[in-house]
């Protein structure tokens, strides 16, 4: 009687098993089968090389790679939110997706440019380095929690120009009063130094810069500027962007409809969100020198270095906005600690590899 209480325990077990088995068979064929439309907001004009073509082949990519299954939509700035409302919209679930910079949302989160850049702060290397290996992109997941936000580093467009100005800069006396089109703390920047900052959309700035609206705007980079056409508005192209030596581009998801995705279209997601990173940073590399070669050889332009007394004066600007971010914000002081700590060690090395390599190269062909 035992045997058979312990042979009939068995098969009843073992039904149980393989009904549990096949229901969770089920619930995956149904999962895999199951279809998701999702609406992605830029603020980037239409078609703009890098940026907006960038958010276009971040969508494509994640639909072929899930095999339709994840389907994106992807609405450039102004179509269906205003260019600089990515993150409210995707926070409240009015688009699922958002590709943007994170310094435009400094009003509502003072460390939020620390996702873009930071004045005089990391290229494109180290950043990608901090975000991936030492600890960033959990710093920034953990900043924009609280807004129902899950942020992506997808593309970086590598050192900036300073930007396009229709007056000469001789001196850190010319910047007052100089009516400048730029966000973030480098537009905060300006402003220490005596500049009216202006935020504005980057498909305003040509009119504006061309009418005397603006005195100077930055936008990218030679590669973005020609196609904005801002090498028509403004005469003189000045280097290095102090503002934005390394500026990430953002990926966020709105944390609803992200954990409403199965386990293996969130992971075709982040790998396509690294895929766009590396996709975008190298295309910047190659549009960037491709274009500087047409602005160069236009003699309507003049190409300007600015004045080392000038950088002088925006770091101590900068060092002194720095010192008030981090004294009033905790989040800001703590992702500050942890770039320093990097950057020290970054900057040991790259002293003796990537700078001297490419001073020596330089160099070599004059």
């Amino acid at each position: 009687m035992k045997r058979r209480d312990f042979v009939a325990g068995i098969t009843a077990t073992a039904g149980v098993v393989a009904c549990s088995a096949e229901n969770e068979a089920i619930q995956k064929e149904k999962a895999f089968k199951e279809k998701y439309n999702w609406n992605m907001v830029t603020s980037w004009p239409p078609n703009l090389p890098g940026l907006g073509t960038g958010a276009n082949k971040l969508a494509e990519d994640i639909e072929k790679a899930t095999n339709g299954r994840l389907k994106i939509k992807v609405f450039s700035g102004g179509e269906l939110v205003p260019s600089l409302e990515v993150f409210d919209a995707v926070s409240q679930g009015t688009a699922q997706m958002g590709h943007d910079s994170s310094y435009y949302h400094r009003g509502k989160l003072p460390a939020a440019p620390y996702f873009t850049t930071v004045p005089f702060g990391m290229n494109v290397n180290e950043t990608n380095a901090w975000l991936y290996f030492g600890g960033g992109i959990d710093l920034w997941q953990e900043l924009y929690q609280p807004f129902n936000l899950v942020p992506f580093p997808v593309g970086n467009t590598g050192v900036q120009m300073l930007g396009w100005f229709n007056k000469e800069i001789n001196s850190i006396d010319d910047i007052a009063g100089l009516k400048i089109r730029m966000p973030g703390l480098g537009g905060e920047i300006m402003q220490r130094a005596g500049a009216i900052q202006v935020t504005m959309a980057g498909s305003e700035i040509f009119t504006s810069l061309q009418t005397g609206v603006i005195d100077a705007a930055e936008w990218v980079g030679p590669y973005n500027d020609v196609s904005l056409g801002l090498h028509k508005a403004a005469r003189y192209y000045y280097y290095p962007g102090f503002h934005e030596p390394g500026p990430n581009i953002e990926c966020i998801i709105n944390k609803d409809a992200w954990e409403s995705l199965p386990p293996d279209l969130q992971n075709i997601v982040k790998i396509a969100c690294q895929s766009s990173n590396l996709n975008m940073t190298s295309e910047y590399m190659w549009g960037n020198a491709i274009a500087l070669e047409q602005l160069s050889n236009d003699p309507n332009i003049e190409l300007k270095e600015i004045p080392q007394s000038v950088f002088n004066g925006l770091k101590f600007h900068a060092e002194n906005s720095i010192k008030d971010l981090i004294s009033d914000d905790s989040a800001s002081l703590k992702i500050q600690k942890s770039i320093e700590s990097f950057m020290k060690k970054s900057s040991a090395n790259q002293k003796i590899t990537e700078l001297s390599y490419l001073e020596m190269r330089i160099n070599s062909e004059r």
